[in-house]
């Protein structure tokens, strides 16, 4: 018997004061079996810094051939591609191909560190690519966020997220590589 998704809804009031995004979005993210509940909650940070009506959530796990986020433009095109993880040479070459703009977003404190180290030229063969790294205690504080149905305000500013549930506030500065 294959296992299921399990759901969450997110409400989420965003204000980035950097690009002047102010939005607020119901959305549902889906939790693949095989995710972690910190990953899920990165797409979800991911979801978060890119903020746009036009951002939304792939396939993700069930597709190889797609990012984890994208915006995609009227003709079908990619405008913004999204992954999370330690890619591949091949697979971060794929999305430059393919995208006007790449992010990606590394966790994994020892992986990423390593993985970093081995792909430093690579990245930064590519003009279009942005990386962020999200270390694990921060990941931690993230995911201790979670619940079923959530009810998040973020406010964004000179690379700092400051997230509220109503109860917990948390400040989160990803590293950008």
């Amino acid at each position: 018997m294959a296992l299921k998704a399990t759901v969450y809804k997110a409400t989420v009031n965003v204000a980035d004061l950097d690009r002047h995004v102010y939005l607020e979005q119901n959305l549902t993210l889906a939790q693949h079996p095989s995710e972690t509940q910190e990953r899920m909650m990165l797409r979800l940070l991911a979801w978060i810094m890119y903020a746009s009506e036009s951002l939304h959530f792939t396939r993700g796990l069930c597709a190889d051939d797609e990012p984890e986020l994208w915006i995609r433009n009227d003709f079908g095109g990619i405008e913004l591609w999204v992954d999370l993880g330690l890619p591949e040479e091949k697979r971060l070459k794929k999305a430059n191909s393919l995208s006007e703009k790449v992010v990606l977003f590394a966790y994994n404190s020892r992986a990423a560190q390593v993985w970093y180290e081995q792909m430093r030229g690579v990245i930064n063969g590519y003009a279009d690519l942005t990386v962020w790294y999200l270390d694990d205690q921060q990941l931690a504080q993230l995911t201790a966020l979670i619940s079923r149905t959530m009810s998040l305000q973020a406010t964004l500013q000179e690379g700092v997220i400051w997230l509220s549930d109503g109860s917990n506030n948390l400040e989160i500065q990803p590293l950008q590589w």
